[in-house]
């Protein structure tokens, strides 16, 4: 019965966080008339009457309020509150000194050795219940902010696990990606082919490829789907076994003849064939741009389809240059679509550069993009000597040199470059 009323008078009075208070007070007097008033109003209470026993009993026991005398033998009430600010708890606990001093000097030093609040002596009781119900106030609010903080570092370490798995996967993703494209650089004959391919992230969208079924027979392409991340590489895969370089039985941009050889379609056939493939799967949203060439190496004879990707730059060996092509639709936009073909020749010395428009739509610091004549400039002031990768790797660099100071790349940057060299 003595516990059911406790509880039903501390319901009443509504003390919340505060059910443990040690009382500390050299004068067994005054420590029995609080002890008699806490326990009427509920509380469990532990005595002490040095500063001393009261560390001790809350090394064991921490309280939720430490009522201590200010001016005691031996260890102050002061030395007391440093002693007990220095315990090392999990939870805070409110404390209350109790004094004659009411002088604003030793209420700032009292406040300064840890003390929440004081209470000036004779006590009263109802200003001891107010001064207790407003701890019990505080203590609520910082145990519920505790508990709080507690559930975030949880959610935090949560999230810091699912996140290094991600990236552990997203690694992986990375490797799978780079074996799309094996090579970054080969010969055919005396012309070269070379690529390069930098995400924005730890994968992309963008894809560059090569590929030839026979002596003087070659087709390479710049591809860029919709998007950023995971799903834009997961398109970047399928169509790498659309157009792979090892497999060319999956290619679709082959066809093998009298069981002997495999030829090369017309690029607009296969801009076809991967648009009706895409328009096929009703759950891809994915679409993309795509210049796509093939060149007869013993004539210099150009084909090309170019899908809403930019514009490929022909750089003449008489030192003038060309924007090729005449836009058209992405793939996987539309149904039905019937792409053009661009035609040109080559002769030995020209050199074709394929880029995504991770180059051309790249903000630079001026404030502006770098659009098509700053990607010309970039190609003109490489320098003269550098061919292949090395000519690509300058490129990019000069790329870099003028996007806005410490922002890094908001979008992948692709590009194949083709020299040819005559038959």
């Amino acid at each position: 019965m003595a516990e059911v009323s406790r509880k039903d008078i501390r319901s009443e009075l509504d003390f919340g966080a505060i059910q443990k208070v040690l009382v500390v007070d050299d004068s067994r007097l005054q420590r029995r008339i609080l002890v008699a008033s806490l326990k009427k109003w509920g509380f469990e209470v532990f005595e002490a009457d040095n500063g001393e026993a009261a560390i001790e009993i809350c090394a064991n026991t921490p309280p939720d309020l430490v009522l201590s005398d200010w001016v005691m033998p031996g260890m102050s009430g002061l030395e007391f509150c440093r002693a007990f600010r220095a315990l090392d708890c999990d939870q805070y606990s409110y404390f209350i000194l109790l004094t004659s001093k009411s002088e604003k000097q030793e209420v700032a030093r009292g406040l300064d050795a840890g003390a929440d609040d004081f209470l000036i002596k004779p006590l009263e009781a109802d200003e001891l219940r107010a001064r207790i119900s407003a701890g019990a106030r505080i203590l609520d609010m910082q145990r519920e902010l505790s508990e709080k903080n507690r559930m975030i570092e949880t959610a935090l370490e949560e999230l810091r696990v699912a996140h290094d798995a991600i990236d552990k996967d997203l690694m992986q993703a990375r490797k799978i990606q780079e074996s799309l494209v094996p090579e970054l650089i080969r010969e055919f004959g005396k012309s070269r082919v070379s690529l390069l391919l930098k995400p924005c992230g730890h994968i992309g969208g963008d894809l560059v490829g090569m590929f030839s079924p026979g002596v003087n027979r070659l087709g390479f392409y710049s591809i860029d789907v919709s998007g950023h991340g995971i799903t834009s590489a997961m398109m970047t895969a399928r169509l790498g076994g659309y157009l792979s370089s090892n497999h060319f039985d999956q290619n679709v941009a082959m066809e093998k003849r009298f069981d002997k050889f495999y030829a090369l379609l017309p690029p607009e056939q296969v801009a076809e064939m991967l648009n009706s493939r895409l328009m096929a799967d009703a759950g891809v949203e994915e679409y993309f741009t795509m210049v796509y060439a093939i060149v007869d190496l013993r004539n210099g004879h150009l084909k090309m389809v170019q899908a809403g990707h930019p514009h490929p730059l022909m750089l003449r060996a008489d030192g003038t240059t060309e924007f090729l092509g005449e836009g058209g639709l992405p793939i996987g936009l539309l149904p039905d679509v019937k792409f053009q073909r661009t035609e040109t020749y080559m002769q030995p010395g020209d050199k074709l550069l394929l880029y995504s428009d991770g180059f051309t739509e790249c903000s630079i610091a001026d404030g502006g993009l770098l659009e098509e004549e700053g990607l010309r400039d970039l190609a003109l002031n490489c320098v003269p000597e550098r061919c292949g990768t090395e000519f690509l790797d300058d490129m990019f660099w000069r790329l870099t040199q003028k996007m806005v100071p410490n922002t890094g790349m908001d979008d992948d940057v692709s590009a194949v470059f083709f020299e040819y060299s005559g038959s």
